[in-house]
């Protein structure tokens, strides 16, 4: 089996060897489990003209065309799913995704590069052509829709009257507000003809077609669906309703104090009862079948289960971890002692892993790249220094920290020292977000590429 740690040989045996062992061990399983090509093609079969998704069934010789439509930082692997089983029944697809590998597969399906964590050009014409393609269809077309976390990036078209250098710089400062991702979304929706429910509104209810929608829910705080072969109801992506409000928007801006920081055409546009609309919340349930291949909290259950297979104790801390990364690493390095000097509250060796999506507050121009979860843990190797069997990962699922090109970093009580001897302050990289910068040095980044899942961010622990 590949692995999904695609350097985890380099960073598994050195330093405190043992320990990143277990860490990266119980890290790559987990990510084996929660592929979206692999928990797709478990649900999802073609005989003859009968398609058969789950519970449900749908004869293909009672529709028109069959279009394939996705987004996301997962959106590679659901795509691919999806091909695998229907083929040359897929008259045509169209896709945004924030990374193209060699290994990837399609058929008959476009593949654009959007942006992320910030939108682009070739982001916004995917979404102008998915916008064509639906507009043209007829209510006998059946459209599959394949979304994970990053398609408010990913697949952007703003409204008429901002532009996307416009929606470029609102995002970027939403990112940077210290905001939970519901409270940034809430304006991105607002601002897009196609996120928060728009296309799935356009399919359904303008053109009356069917839609089936694979969705990984990475929101934090969403229940956990038990059985993905049923469907689901869902909100929040372009492809399903949408839970947020336009007073939600104006809340964010006023709250954040961005008024005067967001570019004026998107604060003019969301305090403009006569141009402003609120996305759909409701779409059609005649009209659309949702299936969830992957929820937050399924990491954490995934996890916990292989740690317990492997014998060692595992606790799940929290699936609703949020706020600033630093600190929360800094937290978890405090638990670290808790349960090394005191067997409280879990006895060692242990496990102990949580999910969610931390935030960083950056309020001047970093000095380097760095990501949510590479903060995390340096916030945590400077509670664990000098600490022995001890060593903590985190990543976020789909691949990519923030702006760099890997999914986090890891680890242990040899962390803090060894920066310092290759002339980094690991708090000059917290206060500056060049975590990235330090954690490549020291060569502690975790490389996956895209890993087929996308459910926000993952922090293993252990403790001998």
């Amino acid at each position: 089996m590949i692995r999904k740690v695609r350097n985890y040989d380099k960073i598994a045996n050195r330093c405190d060897a043992a320990a990143r062992q277990k860490v990266l061990q119980l890290m790559d399983r987990t990510l084996q489990e929660l592929d979206a090509c692999k928990r797709i093609q478990e649900i999802m079969s073609l005989e003859g003209d009968i398609l058969t998704v789950g519970t449900r069934r749908w004869d293909l010789s009672k529709k028109g065309k069959v279009y394939l439509l996705g987004a996301g930082k997962a959106c590679n692997a659901m795509a691919q799913a999806v091909c695998d089983v229907l083929g040359e029944r897929i008259t045509k697809g169209i896709i945004s995704v924030k990374i193209v590998e060699e290994q990837d597969r399609y058929c008959n399906t476009d593949v654009y590069v959007g942006g992320h964590p910030l939108p682009n050009e070739e982001g916004m014409e995917a979404a102008g052509r998915m916008i064509e393609l639906i507009e043209n269809a007829s209510a006998d077309d059946l459209f599959i829709c394949v979304c994970s976390g990053g398609s408010s990036a990913l697949l952007t078209y703003p409204v008429e009257g901002i532009s996307l250098e416009d929606e470029i710089a609102a995002q970027d400062i939403l990112l940077k507000s210290g905001a939970r991702i519901l409270e940034i979304n809430a304006v991105r929706r607002h601002i897009s003809r196609t996120n928060g429910g728009r296309l799935a509104e356009l399919i359904c209810h303008q053109v009356g077609a069917e839609m089936i929608s694979f969705q990984i829910s990475d929101a934090v705080g969403k229940p956990s669906e038990s059985d993905m072969r049923f469907p689901a109801y869902f909100r929040g992506t372009p492809f399903g309703g949408d839970q947020t409000s336009i007073q939600d928007a104006r809340d964010m801006i006023v709250n954040y104090a961005l008024s005067d920081r967001l570019p004026a055409s998107v604060v003019n546009f969301i305090f403009d009862d006569s141009r402003v609309r609120e996305t759909p919340f409701d779409i059609d349930e005649n009209r659309i079948t949702t299936f969830v291949v992957g929820n937050l909290a399924d990491s954490c259950r995934t996890a916990k289960r292989i740690a317990e297979e492997m014998g060692i104790n595992c606790m799940v801390l929290t699936t609703y971890l949020e706020g600033e990364s630093s600190q929360a690493g800094m937290f978890f390095s405090s638990l670290i002692r808790e349960i090394k000097y005191r067997n409280n509250p879990i006895e060692t060796p242990c496990y102990v892993v949580c999910a969610g999506e931390t935030t960083c507050n950056i309020q001047e121009p970093p000095r380097g790249v760095g990501g949510p979860s590479q903060e995390l843990v340096l916030g945590m190797a400077i509670g664990i220094k000098g600490m022995k069997g001890v060593a903590g990962a985190s990543i976020d699922t789909e691949g990519t920290d923030g702006p760099t090109i890997y999914a986090g970093g890891i680890v242990d009580g040899s962390t803090y020292e060894r920066l310092e001897a290759a002339g980094e302050s690991i708090f000059d990289a917290l206060r500056f977000h060049s975590t990235g910068n330090a954690l490549e040095k020291i060569g502690d980044c975790i490389f996956t590429g895209n890993t087929g899942t996308n459910l926000c961010d993952l922090n293993i622990i252990y403790i001998d």
